[in-house]
């Protein structure tokens, strides 16, 4: 009897524009109610970005404004600096 291999969700990360599985990534979501938020469940409702887990690749995204153009909206300074908390939590060592 043959194991069913399970197919890996793949995401991109809005700053890279790579293909990582989806686990590794952070999900950011636009709420119906217009806020900002990292969504470590990856189950809210609303628009959702990925993001790699790397202070790099936020530093990236706030430079490029990926997150704004993902979302559609305009994502305050104080989402990026709860990423980079949240990354540094997250990845302590990258």
């Amino acid at each position: 009897m043959e194991l069913k291999k399970r197919k890996v969700p793949m995401r991109k990360c809005v700053a890279s524009q790579e293909m990582f599985p989806k686990k590794s990534l952070i999900r950011v979501v636009r709420t119906p109610e217009e806020e900002v938020l990292i969504d470590p469940t990856g189950k809210k409702s609303g628009r959702g970005a990925y993001l790699c887990a790397k202070p790099e690749y936020v530093e990236m995204a706030r430079k490029k404004k990926a997150l704004d153009r993902a979302l559609k909206t305009k994502v305050d300074d104080a989402v990026y600096e709860q990423l980079m908390e949240y990354v540094s939590k997250v990845n302590p060592n990258g």
